[in-house]
């Protein structure tokens, strides 16, 4: 997967890009509740801009290759794998940089069991080439809005990558953490190491709330988000997320790999 054609393939044959199992009816929801402003849709995000559903629309189009026509309202959702190889190159840039910095990095995911692999291979890579892989407020409690009600997460880190765990739902065996979308535990983090006196991320890498809410406060955030997550796109359209990977974020986790390795391979961290 060394080169873009062989990732590109890749891709498109396990449907990471190109027709994605996300429907346009899911894209479509999304969209609404972000332009209503709903916090399920923003994860983090305060928009400065007039976000409707026609500019998110475009905004989606021009970033992820998805129809910009508001008359398609059913079926598959597309992501363009030139847009998915353009982003990952830029991605595998500010890898490098931190890289050659050695600077402090932050990794989270809400989706841990379909991404947490994809960035565990970063953390691993970053942290040989000398970067501190930052695990604050391990074990912290945060209590997030579900579906089901406010419920109580526990924040946990695997392999340097953090994610949420409902602690009455762990069972052996099952992989590890929730799906989540929220902006809180990113915050919970930054907080503790913030009241620990240091370091602080100069990079934080993830998907949803986690890239969504360090880059409102402040921090460089760079991630990987599917054609439902608009918030990540307004971000980085906004100045406040520096790269989104436009991709299916919920296939099978060895998928991922691939994309591990060509991250690595630009970013001339490749063992």
């Amino acid at each position: 997967m060394s080169t873009p054609a062989r990732l590109r393939a890749h891709l498109v044959a396990v449907r990471l890009a190109g027709v994605v199992a996300t429907t346009r009816e899911e894209s479509l929801r999304s969209y609404r509740l972000f332009a209503a402003r709903d916090p399920r849709a923003l994860i983090g995000i305060d928009p400065e801009g007039t976000w409707g559903l026609r500019e998110l629309l475009g905004l989606m189009a021009e970033r992820c290759g998805v129809s910009a026509d508001p008359r398609y309202t059913s079926g598959p959702d597309v992501i363009d794998p030139e847009r998915t190889v353009a982003a990952l190159d830029a991605f595998a840039g500010r890898i490098r940089e931190v890289a050659r910095r050695g600077a402090p990095v932050l990794f989270g995911t809400g989706h841990p069991q379909r991404l947490l692999g994809f960035y565990a291979g970063l953390a691993d890579a970053l942290s040989a080439a000398g970067c501190e892989v930052l695990t604050p407020a391990q074990g912290r409690c945060v209590d997030i809005l579900t579906r089901f009600g406010l419920r109580t997460h526990r924040l946990d880190y695997v392999r340097g990558v953090a994610l949420v765990r409902e602690p009455a739902s762990e069972r052996p065996g099952c992989e590890p953490g929730a799906h989540s979308h929220s902006p809180l535990p990113v915050r919970v983090a930054l907080d503790a190491a913030a009241e620990a006196g240091g370091p602080l991320p100069e990079l934080v890498v993830g998907d949803h709330g986690w890239v969504c809410g360090a880059g409102q406060l402040g921090f460089e955030a760079i991630g990987l988000a599917d054609t439902d997550d608009p918030a990540l796109f307004v971000g980085e359209a906004e100045g406040r997320v520096s790269v989104v990977v436009p991709v299916d974020d919920a296939v099978r986790s060895s998928y991922y790999g691939p994309l591990t390795r060509y991250v690595l391979n630009r970013a001339s961290l490749s063992q």
